[in-house]
């Protein structure tokens, strides 16, 4: 998950992009016809054909006189939702670190890269000939949306993430995505099998009585050689996951609209510690990211004698989540997480 550490930077870094004239782009890539979703293998539902017209997650009205085919996407989230909605991107922000990071869906072979997430390649994506792009943004004046409208290419600003209701943000813009591309009837039907398979998990969680239900899930980094620790807090999505289980979140901080100062902050939920900040939460359980990168902060981690004292290491209840659930996903990375928990938590 070591990606995620991009998302409390990435809004003042999309401020100072600007395009790349020198850049020199490919002829445009035919679209991949067979999704590489393994999701969509049986899918039968239909796409729309008519004009779109909706609001986006910053409240600008985007008009399409057609359902978008040819979409480039600057997010992985958003990335992920565009494959479990069987459409294959013709551009995607660091399609590389996407596959290490998020094993939900596979890329197509033939993607184009689109630069970095907070660092767009513009000419790299207007060479594909979009007909959308998808970007991840939290105002409406922002200025990415402004510098990818100039060459008249419709913008699809979406809100990746919201502490006030992450699953409900989650599927909002599941939806939205469905809907500027037609396909409506696939976005209401992932939807509603996410919706069963979490009631399902609750249930196994239910019937195996767990009784340590304090938790905590974090992940972390190498900085100047120390261990940077990131509690997800109150608001964090595989807080409310956890919770939605049964679970109660041990890491108490509130909300702090200045991130790294104290507290979680307000769009996804996460704090910053170190490993002697884990011992705020008692004997709580603990879950955590290991990417099992070469760059991992586990390692490190797992030497530290603090670390190897905490009441949930000695009594064997601190578990590393499998490589590649992605921790600011669709509705199948939350399935891959929901489905985490619930081994662990029911295992023999």
């Amino acid at each position: 998950m070591k990606r995620l550490l991009q998302v409390a930077a990435t809004a003042a870094a999309l401020a100072s992009v600007a395009a790349c004239g020198t850049t020199t782009v490919a002829e445009p890539a035919a679209v991949a016809s067979t999704p590489t979703s393994q999701t969509c293998a049986n899918d039968t539902t239909k796409t729309a054909t008519g004009p779109v017209s909706l609001t986006d997650g910053v409240g600008r009205k985007v008009e399409l006189a057609k359902p978008a085919q040819r979409v480039a996407v600057l997010e992985w989230q958003q990335t992920e939702d565009l494959l479990t909605l069987c459409l294959n991107p013709v551009a995607v922000a660091d399609p590389k670190g996407y596959g290490t990071y998020v094993k939900a869906e596979t890329l197509p072979a033939n993607v184009v890269d689109a630069g970095q997430r907070g660092e767009p390649d513009l000419d790299a994506i207007y060479g594909q000939n979009p007909d959308l792009i998808i970007v991840e943004a939290f105002k409406a004046d922002d200025e990415i949306i402004g510098k990818l409208e100039e060459r008249g290419v419709p913008v699809l600003a979406t809100v990746g993430a919201d502490a006030s209701g992450q699953i409900a943000n989650m599927k909002k813009v599941f939806s939205m995505i469905g809907t500027a591309t037609g396909r409506t009837e696939r976005a209401d039907l992932v939807l509603k099998q996410f919706d069963e398979h979490l009631a399902a998990a609750k249930q196994k969680v239910t019937t195996a009585n767990v009784t340590a239900k304090d938790f905590l899930f974090f992940d972390g980094w190498i900085e100047g050689g120390n261990v940077v620790i990131r509690p997800y807090g109150k608001g964090a999505l595989f807080t409310e996951l956890g919770e939605q289980l049964g679970l109660a979140a041990a890491w108490t901080e509130q909300i702090n609209a200045t991130y790294g100062s104290g507290g979680v902050d307000p769009a996804y939920g996460l704090a910053q510690t170190d490993i002697e900040g884990l011992t705020a939460v008692g004997s709580a359980t603990l879950f955590y990211s290991d990417d099992a990168t070469p760059e991992s902060y586990v390692p490190e981690l797992r030497k530290s004698p603090i670390w190897t004292a905490l009441p949930a290491v000695k009594d064997g209840r601190a578990y590393p989540f499998p490589a590649g659930v992605w921790g600011a996903g669709g509705p199948i990375s939350n399935e891959q997480a929901i489905d985490a928990y619930v081994n662990i938590l029911t295992k023999g």
